[in-house]
């Protein structure tokens, strides 16, 4: 049996990470209660840094609140932008300084999962993310093959008698005058 080598693009390594950080918002006021923390706009795109991935991203914290006694309520946002190093194990031990792909997903949007507020109007915050890492690179495949060709069948038309009378009759010998 022999063999070819295919060179094509392929996952060579895939990963996932949860995270958990802790940020801040100062405000204007000394919030009473925080009524709301919403978390939009994440974005992000993954590159190369040396043997790691790293994946640049930010996204917006708007947070609701009262304040005075809770007879008022306003909105406090901040963007917050974040630099993750991922170690992506690839697989067969791939070098990572060819042409390769990054292709980041999140699994799980940031979100905020639990609120504090400090003195002098300060709001701390935990947001959770899970970030999803998959690198895609050139490959090789070995596939066996075979040699021999198969055979050519051979096609018959499918005369009957009934369609060679119909000919025989058809044909006029003296067709040339």
């Amino acid at each position: 049996m022999a063999y070819k080598e295919i060179v094509t693009k392929a996952v060579i390594g895939k990963g996932k990470k949860y995270f958990k950080n802790n940020y801040s918002i100062e405000s204007t006021d000394n919030p009473t209660t925080v009524l709301g923390c919403w978390v939009i706009n994440h974005k992000f795109k993954g590159y190369k840094s040396g043997d790691k991935i790293g994946v640049d991203g930010s996204f917006d914290v708007n947070i609701w609140y009262s304040y005075e006694n809770d007879s008022k309520t306003t909105v406090v946002n901040k963007k917050f932008d974040y630099n993750d190093l991922l170690n992506v194990k690839t697989r067969n031990d791939v070098d990572l300084t060819g042409d390769t792909d990054i292709i980041v997903r999140s699994l799980k949007q940031p979100t905020c999962s639990k609120v504090n507020i400090l003195e002098n109007g300060v709001i701390n915050f935990d947001i959770e993310k899970e970030l999803g890492v998959e690198i895609v690179g050139e490959t090789k495949m070995k596939i066996a093959i075979e040699e021999e060709e198969d055979p050519w069948d051979e096609i018959d038309d499918e005369v009957t008698e009934e369609i060679e009378k119909e000919i025989e009759n058809s044909v006029t010998e003296d067709y040339i005058k």
